[in-house]
C-alpha cells in the first residue's frame, strides 16, 4: 500500500492508495469517528481491477488541521477535488460514509463531470435521534489525551489494538481536530447545532449520476423511514440494506463488497453503452 499527499489551498491532505489503473477508480471519504486506515481492508478487496484511494479529510488522520477551523461542506468537498486532481483522475466513483457522505454528495452535485457514480454509506441528511445522541456523547466526552492504547480501546469500546495505535498521536490524543469535540459539547450543553450552510436534500436532488444508498439494517443513524425520503429525493438513487450497524464496511466487509460490486458493474456497462 502506498501513501500520498495532495495540496488543497494551504492544507496538505493525506491519502492511502491501493490497486492499479483499470476500471473507473474509487475515492473513499470516511466518517467522523474514522480515518483512511479503517477503509484499507475494503479498499484492497475492491482494487483487484481498479485504483482505490481512501483519504483523510482535513482535521482527521494524517491530514492538516484547518488553522481557520473551516470544516464547511464546500471546503471539505474542495479537498476531495484536490485529491482527484493530484491523482490525475478525470472521473471517479465517490464513496462517502456518514459525515463523508455530505462532502461526496456536494462534489457529485457541483462537480458533476468528475463523478461517475456516488455511493453513500449509512448517510442521510437526517440522522435518527438515537444515533445522533450516541455520537454527540462519544465525541463531546472524548478525553484530550489517553494515557494508554488500552484506555482508548476501553473508551471507544473497541478491541483492535493496531487500529487504535494508528488513530492516536504520540501524545495520546486522537487524530482529530478538537474543534469537533467542542462543537458537540456546545450541542449537548446549549443545543447549538452546527450550521452546514447547504441544503443536503437539495444537493442529493441535484446529483445526475447513479447513486447507491447503503443502509445498515441495524443502524441507529439511518432510520428505515428515511429510506423512502432518500428514494423520493432523486430517481437515480437506489437503497440497499446490509446486515450491519452504522459502520457497514467495518461490521460486515463481505456484505459491503457484495452490495457495491454489482453496482459498479452496472455503472461500467452503462458507461460503455454511452460510448458506443
Amino acid at each position: 500500500m502506498q501513501t500520498g499527499r495532495a495540496h488543497s489551498g494551504e492544507l496538505s491532505i493525506h491519502y492511502r492508495h491501493a490497486g492499479r489503473a483499470g476500471a473507473t477508480p474509487l475515492l473513499i471519504v470516511h466518517g467522523l469517528s474514522y480515518f483512511s486506515y479503517d477503509w484499507m481492508p475494503v479498499a484492497r478487496e475492491l482494487s483487484s481491477d481498479r485504483e482505490v484511494v481512501a483519504m483523510d479529510m482535513r482535521g482527521f488522520g494524517d491530514s492538516d488541521w484547518s488553522a481557520t477551523q473551516d470544516y464547511s461542506v464546500p471546503a471539505m468537498a474542495g479537498d476531495i477535488v484536490a485529491v482527484l486532481d493530484e491523482l490525475r483522475w478525470p472521473r471517479a466513483v465517490l464513496v462517502g460514509h456518514s459525515m463523508g457522505g455530505r462532502s461526496a454528495t456536494y462534489v457529485a452535485a457541483k462537480y458533476a463531470d468528475r463523478v461517475a457514480a456516488l455511493i453513500l454509506v449509512d448517510y442521510t441528511p437526517e440522522n435518527a435521534p438515537a444515533g445522533s445522541q450516541r455520537v454527540a456523547r462519544t465525541v463531546a466526552n472524548t478525553p484530550e489525551r489517553f494515557a494508554s492504547v488500552e484506555q482508548a480501546l476501553r473508551y471507544f469500546e473497541q478491541t483492535d489494538r493496531a487500529r487504535m495505535q494508528a488513530y492516536l498521536r504520540p501524545d495520546g490524543s486522537i487524530k482529530r481536530d478538537p474543534y469537533f469535540r467542542e462543537q458537540f459539547k456546545r450541542l449537548l450543553e446549549k443545543g447549538e447545532r452546527p450550521k452546514l450552510g447547504v441544503d443536503m436534500w437539495q444537493l442529493i436532488g441535484e446529483v445526475r449520476c447513479p447513486i447507491l444508498s447503503l443502509r445498515g439494517a441495524r443502524s441507529d443513524m439511518y432510520s428505515p423511514e428515511t429510506a423512502a425520503k432518500m428514494r423520493a429525493a432523486n430517481t437515480r438513487l437506489a437503497v440497499l440494506e446490509v446486515d450491519a450497524g452504522h459502520n457497514i464496511a467495518g461490521d460486515n466487509p463481505a456484505g459491503f463488497i457484495a452490495a457495491v460490486k454489482p453496482f459498479l458493474t452496472r455503472m461500467e456497462r452503462a458507461h460503455a453503452n454511452e460510448r458506443h
